[in-house]
């Protein structure tokens, strides 16, 4: 399986984390989505950002020791579609600048927003909620 994820995320509390090289970010209590994609491994990505242990490679692992995954929306697609979804998030949402998007040239690829309007974007895209219980 492969194609495009989305991750909603909440932190608690207030926050200035290290994400690798982006150095210290300010993340501010709230809701967030990151966009990700696999073009090899859909279901095996979603559930590694599942997992509690794991090894803090992409920055979107930095921000997951202080934050949980709410919820996750994916779309399968032979095409890459990760900054295109990244597009539409960034015109509707703030960003956390460069995030999550070191091998392409978007802005971000992880937005942050409340949590009606964030999941009011999500359901506009045609995505499946993620049962992980089904993929085992």
């Amino acid at each position: 399986m492969q194609g495009t994820y989305l991750l909603l995320i909440r932190l608690d509390e207030q926050r200035n984390i290290d994400i690798g090289a982006l150095g210290t970010v300010a993340f501010n209590k709230g809701w967030y989505v990151y966009v990700g994609s696999a073009m090899n491994g859909l279901d095996q990505r979603i559930r590694r950002h599942l997992r509690e242990k794991k090894k803090t490679h992409w920055h979107i692992d930095y921000l997951l020791h202080h934050a949980a995954i709410s919820e996750v929306f994916y779309q399968e697609r032979l095409v890459k579609e990760e900054c295109n979804l990244a597009q539409r998030f960034h015109e509707e949402f703030s960003s956390i600048r460069r995030f999550g998007c070191s091998d392409c040239s978007c802005i971000s690829h992880l937005f942050t927003g409340p949590y009606t309007a964030l999941m009011q974007m999500i359901e506009s895209l045609d995505m499946k909620p993620y049962d992980s219980d089904a993929k085992s």
